[in-house]
This record gives C-alpha cells, structure tokens and sequence, in this order.
C-alpha cells in the first residue's frame, strides 16, 4: 500500500508549494493550453480563482433510458441485480441484517468495463434514469489539475455536489484515477498522484450515494479500489443478436430505404464490431444516401465499384451503399490496430476479420 496518505491539506505539507505544473511518471498528460487542460461538458464548468481554474460540478437529467441500450443479457441481469440492491437497501441491510458484515453498505459502486464503443457511458446514463436521479459525469481530464493538490481537492468536491443534488456520480476513464499506486515515489508529481487516488479512497467509503465508473482497461486498476467496488459489470462487443438489433435500432423509422435492407447480413458482417463502430457505418449510409445520385455514381466509382442511377434514384438507403459503409469503418478499425495496408473489398468474415486482426 505504500505510505499511508493523509487526503487533507496538511497531510503533503513537504510537497513543493510553488503551483508548478506536475508531470506524473505514471500519468503524465500533454497540456497544450489552458483549455485543453481543463475541458468542460454539461457536468462541470471551471471559474478562475488567480491563475488557477476551480471547478464547480452540475447535475442534468440522464439522455438514455435502459430500454433504450442495447445489452447483452448476461449485462441485463447483472444490471437489474444492481437496482434490486438499490431499491431493496432497506430489507436487505435492516430487515434481513447485511448491516453486520457490510457496516458500509449505505455507499454503492459499480464499475462497467469493456473495450471502446460498447455503451457503457449509456449504462451510467440508463442506470440514472431508471433510480429518477440526475447524473454529475466527470472525466479524469476535467478533474486533473497542474497545480499540487488541486485533483484531490476536485474529487472532494465532486462528491460533495452529488450528495447535495443527491445525484449519481459517474467517472469515466476510471483507470487514470483508480490504477495502482506507485510503490517507488521519487518526486512530487509522483506524491501528488497518489494523494489523489487516496483522497478517492477516503471519499468512497465515506460517500452515502450511487458512483458509477467505466474504463476500456480494468486491469490498471489498483486492488484497494477493486475490493471497494460490489459489482464489476462487463460490456463485451455485442454478439450477432445484439448486432442486428442495433442495426434495426440505429436505422431510425424515419430513415428511406430501411425496410429493404438485409438485417441478418448486416450482422453477420459486422463481426467483432461496437455498437459504436456500427453506428458510425449508419451515419455514414445515411450520409451518402442523402447526396445527389450522380454524386452517389461518382462516389461509388472512386471506391472502385459500379452503379446506375436507375438502381437508386432516390435519396435512400439501400444494402449496397451499406455494405460500402461497413467496409469503410472495418478498414478504420484495422488501421487504428496498425494494418494500415490492409483494403477491405469485401464484408469479411469472422475468421477473416480476426486474421486481419492478428496481423496487426
């Protein structure tokens, strides 16, 4: 565990004053302005204090509802576990007596991990709106500051705000701010990120409400933390079933050319795909629908394929141009895995997509 923090002020007293910036050996973050170095969304805004930005965190109503994800059932029901505890605090800690081995269980953390794109952020949002509660998110980038302590100090405060809105508290990116603590700290920039994850510690275990948190590497993080979360909920890539839902969902109604498309092809081909990644092939669709079709014939000609006007005079989608956008983003999911070589002419297969992977 290393040296025993004490999260206050005058628990890093030794720590260097002098408000320098600090570079983590561990969780060093290129700063390339001010406002790269403090970003803002719904949940936050930053108020200049001197040279220091402070910031103060605000409560919305969540976007999506639970109905509105599109899970797995193995995530269902580790969800719906989740809200029976929730809901059922009161049988379960007085009634049935958990309150003897679980003093603490007033506080409730839950973790979604998963690879990009696989809609845990959505998780946090439906969670929210099943309990009716608003949603503080905070990211480790809006939260992390330059200055000695100031991180510690905007955890707290974090925390603070959702008690006082009684709101779910959502951190994404949790493995910067939940990885393991440094064994060998050799100087302040180190010292300053531990006292932050101890702060975090200390605000869990005392915090009487409902943290959310997701992460794409759940292996980062440290074991205190691991022990301190009841229920680590995993969102795997969605298999063919939730694949061919998500297409039928993404393709809203109002979209032309919806009904003529091949579902079950669209699934199968998008093997090893997000439900981000799938959603990015139907903008994409939708988008080259939506231009004139001799614009449409010339796009289609530079991808090295064939069409006439006569096969889509309209502005609508069809499986041709969607099968053309699926393409397009597997051949972006290799090339961000290093395969920038590799040129998709077809809807691979899952053995091939996987082949391609590897090669990577």
């Amino acid at each position: 565990m290393g040296i025993p923090w004490n999260p206050d002020n005058n628990g890093y007293a030794n720590v260097s004053r002098m408000n320098s910036p600090l570079k983590s050996s561990a969780d060093a973050r290129p700063k390339t302005s001010s406002a790269e170095s403090q970003p803002q969304n719904a949940s936050s805004n930053s108020k200049k204090d001197g040279n220091r930005s402070e910031i103060t965190f605000s409560a919305r109503k969540p976007i999506y509802r639970l109905s509105d994800i599109v899970l797995a059932n193995q995530v269902k029901q580790q969800i719906r576990i989740l809200i029976s505890r929730i809901r059922n605090h009161k049988l379960l800690y007085e009634t049935w007596g958990l309150k003897r081995i679980d003093p603490q269980g007033t506080h409730i953390a839950v973790n979604f991990y998963g690879p990009p794109g696989t809609g845990k952020t959505m998780c946090a949002e439906g969670l929210a709106s099943e309990l009716q509660k608003d949603l503080i998110e905070v990211s480790y980038a809006e939260i992390e500051s330059k200055y000695v302590g100031d991180t510690g100090k905007n955890i707290r405060n974090a925390f603070q705000r959702a008690k006082e809105c009684d709101a779910v508290l959502f951190f994404d990116e949790a493995d910067a701010i939940l990885g393991s603590r440094m064994e060998n700290v050799t100087q302040a920039a180190d010292h300053a990120v531990d006292v932050a994850r101890a702060v975090m510690l200390k605000e869990l275990d005392s915090f009487d409400g409902i943290v959310v948190f997701a992460t794409n590497k759940f292996e980062k993080f440290d074991r205190a933390f691991i022990r301190r979360i009841l229920q680590h909920i995993e969102v795997p890539l969605p298999d063919e079933e939730s694949r061919l839902k998500l297409w039928q969902t993404l393709f809203v109604s109002d979209v032309p050319g919806r009904d003529t498309l091949d579902w079950q092809q669209l699934a199968k081909g998008s093997e090893g795909m997000s439900g981000g990644d799938i959603k990015n092939c139907v903008i994409l669709a939708c988008s080259e629908a939506a231009m004139d079709p001799q614009d449409r014939i010339a796009f289609a000609a530079e991808a090295g394929e064939q069409i006439e006007e006569s096969q889509n005079p309209e502005k609508a989608v069809n499986q041709e141009i969607c099968l053309r956008s699926l393409r397009k983003v597997q051949r972006d999911i290799l090339a961000s895995r290093g395969n920038k070589s590799t040129v998709v002419t077809q809807t691979l297969t899952r053995e091939e997509y996987e082949q391609e992977v590897k090669k990577c």
